[in-house]
Formats: C-alpha cells, sequence, structure tokens
C-alpha cells in the first residue's frame, strides 16, 4: 500500500516522472492533477448534496389532508 513505500521509492519514482516529462511539464502535470482533483471533490459533494436532499425529501411526512366540505342537502 501506500503507507509502505519509504523515501528511497519515492526519489525513485520522482525521479522516473523526471526523466519521462522534464522538468519543464512537470508544474504543468501537477497543476493538470490538482485541477482535476478539485473536480472530483466537486462532482462528488454535490452528488452527496443531492442524495442528501432526496432522503431529506423522502422522510418528510405530507402534510394531513383535509376532509372534503360537506354538502348540504336542500330541504326546501
Amino acid at each position: 500500500m501506500i503507507g509502505d513505500i519509504g523515501m528511497q521509492e519515492l526519489m525513485v519514482i520522482f525521479l522516473i516522472v523526471l526523466l519521462l516529462f522534464g522538468a519543464d511539464r512537470i508544474p504543468a502535470l501537477a497543476r493538470g492533477l490538482g485541477k482535476g482533483v478539485r473536480e472530483f471533490k466537486r462532482v462528488v459533494n454535490n452528488a452527496n448534496t443531492e442524495i442528501q436532499r432526496a432522503i431529506d425529501f423522502d422522510e418528510k411526512e405530507p402534510p394531513p389532508r383535509k376532509p372534503p366540505p360537506k354538502k348540504e342537502l336542500d330541504t326546501s
């Protein structure tokens, strides 16, 4: 897992990324990754909000219905 990665492994990974993409492209890649993570969090939060809204709507009891007015018979 990610907790098992030591400092040496991280340095090797960083060196490989540096060699593959170059020093000029790493900041752009980091910005793109950050934007992607922010967008993902926004979508997840919106989905959670919609789900919670639907749950709250279902839990609310409808107001009690009033009986229809009685019709009076004309006895004239």
